[in-house]
């Protein structure tokens, strides 16, 4: 009779499985066959059952390490150490609220709850602000704008022709995505690489010529300065595709982010904003442009990258309360010193209007932008539970309408 030979590893192993079942190795054989039972002396048992266990941790050890060699590359066990809170009280604290919107000023007040953070709101057709809850974080010297700065970018590699809206970029790895992917799931990779393709000097004109860097507000008491830097980011530390994907060693205010995205949801024009203080200065109010952008040929290739953004990319958690109209937006995560920062920036697409809202939060783990997204659709839910959107247009100034036909 032949046999099949057995490795010790597997022959140890099956005698510790049948060890664990009975007091014998081996139990008497089926009916069909031989009746003869087979003993094993103690010592052998015992020997055999040290080696199998050696082999069994070993298998365990190797496996493990496999799979950490096979993932290494792509998952990082990096816990980031927050030392600042996410809520906060009383952020409405010295706020002037004379001149606002109030059904627009409540609605925002509800949506931020106890998180630390500030909302800001602004009709996109004259660059007035409806509203600016917890004023003093929004008219602060800003902060690193994360993966908002993509908007910018993308705009100047449109313009510039380097990409369209179906251009596969490649990533690496056999792996290509277009811009509205890109949008949509804030690819990093692929903002990194279309940001070195144009150069600092070409993303540094870009990022100004939209308001960056500069005052986004027209005699706002208390606003301060963004930053974006005149040399680019130390290669060793990321270069300029660093800076394009995370917006790192640049600074924005809610203010510029909110007077970029009217600018895009108007078709182009960059206004000052304002902020009346009182009925009167309402009554008065008269919208100053800064200048006007040529982007209008290039929104159609932006628009479905920043609308895929809600429907189903970083910012979806919008949709978990507002889902009456389009909202098309983007989403901003990252940190600083221990310091967590998320962002949001959209804008509400009705068939009444067009409302533009910047959330932007600070604090630590609970604070990111997918958070400012979920804030930002109890805003605009609030907002359509009182049919604002039907009258947000009703009592305009006569000329507020002009202005906006003529920068359509």
């Amino acid at each position: 009779m032949k046999f099949r030979l057995l490795s010790r590893s597997t022959f140890a192993l099956g005698l510790v499985l049948c060890l664990g079942a009975g007091q014998s190795l081996f139990a008497s054989t089926s009916a069909d066959t031989s009746s003869a039972s087979v003993t094993v002396h103690p010592q052998t048992r015992s020997h055999l059952h040290h080696h199998a266990t050696r082999i069994h941790h070993s298998t365990r050890a190797s496996v493990h390490t496999v799979i950490h060699r096979r993932h290494r590359r792509r998952v990082h066990h990096y816990y980031e150490r927050f030392t600042a809170s996410s809520y906060a009280q009383d952020q409405t604290a010295g706020d002037i609220t004379g001149g606002e919107d109030p059904v627009v000023r409540q609605a925002a007040i509800s949506a931020l709850g106890d998180m630390n953070g500030t909302i800001v709101v602004i009709n996109p057709d004259n660059g007035r602000i409806l509203t600016m809850v917890n004023r003093k974080l929004a008219l602060s010297s800003g902060a690193e704008p994360c993966s908002t700065i993509k908007l910018s970018v993308a705009l100047a590699a449109l313009e510039e022709g380097i990409i369209t809206k179906d251009t596969p970029v490649y990533l690496g790895h056999n792996y290509r995505m277009t811009l509205t992917d890109a949008l949509a799931h804030s690819n990093n990779l692929y903002f990194e690489t279309v940001g070195r393709r144009l150069g600092f000097e070409r993303v540094h004109y870009y990022a100004t010529m939209f308001g960056l860097g500069e005052l986004a507000g027209y005699n706002i008491p208390g606003e301060q300065l963004g930053v974006y830097p005149d040399h680019p980011l130390p290669e060793s530390q990321g270069g300029v595709g660093r800076m394009c994907s995370f917006g790192e060693s640049v600074s924005v205010t809610p203010l510029q982010l909110g007077a970029l995205i009217a600018a895009i949801a108007n078709g182009g024009t960059l206004y000052y904003l304002q902020h009346p203080q009182t009925p009167a200065e309402v009554a008065a109010f008269t919208p100053r442009i800064k200048r006007h952008l040529d982007i209008g040929p290039l929104l159609p290739s932006m628009s479905p990258g920043m609308a895929d953004v809600v429907l189903f990319g970083t910012g979806r958690s919008v949709r978990a309360n507002f889902k009456e109209f389009p909202v098309l937006g983007k989403t901003g995560t990252c940190s600083n010193h221990g310091t967590r920062f998320g962002w949001f920036g959209s804008y509400a697409d009705t068939p009444y209007g067009r409302l533009v809202t910047v959330i932007f939060l600070e604090g630590g783990r609970p604070t990111y932008g997918p958070k400012a997204a979920e804030l930002a659709g109890k805003f605009y839910r609030s907002l359509e539970d009182q049919n604002y959107f039907v009258t947000m247009n009703a009592g305009q100034p006569q000329k507020d309408a002009e202005t906006a036909e003529a920068n359509r």
